[in-house]
């Protein structure tokens, strides 16, 4: 099983970050890759559109409000992966009141795809993903 992980500091409280990602059905709020969600089955299940218009189900596995994450599992995507788990979580700075640390990180079984090119794939969508996150919250 391959894995991946990104993290970025950036210039928010916990909470503020939070606010913004710990909903499930939050990503069109932050994320451009995903301008589209639609929750299902009461809002454990995400439907995502890309701008390609290209489709990503998604089951939320483990979510904790307290501790600022949430897992999810792929249940469809054009990704060359199978077994997909990821997390996201917001950690506090000690002593910065103004600041967060985002943690995005996977794991997956390379379906098609050599372990290398399948860890790249997400590393840059986590890493673009968080440059977006710290976009919108500087705005």
């Amino acid at each position: 099983m391959a894995s991946t992980s990104v993290s970025q500091v950036l210039p928010a409280s916990p909470e503020r970050v939070w606010a913004l990602i710990g909903g499930f059905d939050a990503l069109p709020d932050w994320l451009p890759y995903i301008p589209q969600s639609t929750p299902l089955e009461g809002g454990r299940v995400r439907r995502l559109t890309n701008p390609d218009g290209e489709v990503i189900i998604e089951r939320l596995v483990d979510f904790n409000e307290s501790e600022r994450h949430y897992s999810y599992a792929i249940l469809q995507a054009p990704f060359p992966v199978t077994g997909y788990v990821s997390t996201i979580r917001v950690h506090a700075i000690p002593g910065q009141e103004n600041a967060a640390e985002v943690q995005w990180s996977g794991r997956f079984n390379p379906e098609g795809a050599t372990e290398q090119e399948v860890v790249d794939l997400f590393t840059g969508i986590y890493r673009d993903g968080l440059d977006a996150l710290r976009d919108k919250l500087a705005a």
